[in-house]
């Protein structure tokens, strides 16, 4: 018996990793993956058209931006769904809205209208019975000084020559996001207690949750 069966994981579940930079969201969607044989599904950086533009000028490109992440996420949740499900999934669809989108209103990089309309637009789109949410988000959770360890550690150069206020910035955003997220169940993991760079066997302690957490959300609705 695999573990997804030990646990009583459906075979095709959907389950989206979420966290801010840092917390180990692609090495936990893989380590998921494996242990649940299961597909994964990451974000296709180097095909997007507008993310060059968008660093050199922040209020231009930003809505064009967002309506972007806005379609191919919308696009990779109904092929993942339209395939039987059975997904790791690396980021969700809803921080774009929740998180990026918000802050580039409130840093006055996306203007009002621009923000309404990407708003509604993805209200309609998502916030709906008809859009297939995940049976399970798994929030990454860590104090900052944890995240910064890391981030230190995996040295990126973009990211080493970004401002460490950026990264405080990020991290209480998200942590006010999933605070008052709702859209699907929501597991979350403190990436001290679940590390899987250095401990990798305690994927089945992670799984074993994931089962418990979807099995409960199962009887709640009956």
């Amino acid at each position: 018996m695999n573990l997804r069966e030990k646990y009583g994981i459906p075979q095709n579940a959907v389950i989206t990793i979420a966290g801010t930079v840092g917390v180990g969201k692609s090495t936990m969607t893989k380590a998921l993956a494996d242990a649940l044989q299961f597909r994964t599904s990451f974000e296709n950086v180097d095909a997007n058209p507008y993310l060059e533009s968008f660093y050199e000028d922040f209020e231009k490109w930003s809505f064009h931006l967002q309506i972007y992440f806005l379609a191919e996420r919308f696009k990779e949740q109904k092929r993942i769904f339209e395939y039987g499900g059975g997904f790791i999934q690396d980021r969700s669809i809803y921080e774009d809205t929740g998180i990026f989108a918000k802050m580039h209103v409130e840093k006055g990089t996306m203007n009002l209208i621009d923000y309404d309309t990407y708003t509604s637009l993805f209200d309609a789109m998502v916030m709906t019975p008809y859009f297939p949410h995940p049976n399970l988000l798994i929030y990454l959770d860590g104090s900052i000084d944890d995240i910064l360890s890391r981030i230190q550690e995996r040295g990126r150069p973009m990211e080493q020559s970004t401002p460490v206020e950026y990264w405080h910035e990020m991290h209480e955003r998200y942590e006010n996001w999933i605070n008052s997220f709702n859209a699907c169940p929501v597991l979350r993991l403190n990436i001290n207690d679940y590390d899987l760079m250095k401990s990798p066997d305690t994927v089945e302690t992670i799984v074993e949750r994931i089962g418990h957490c979807i099995q409960q959300t199962s009887l709640l609705r009956k």
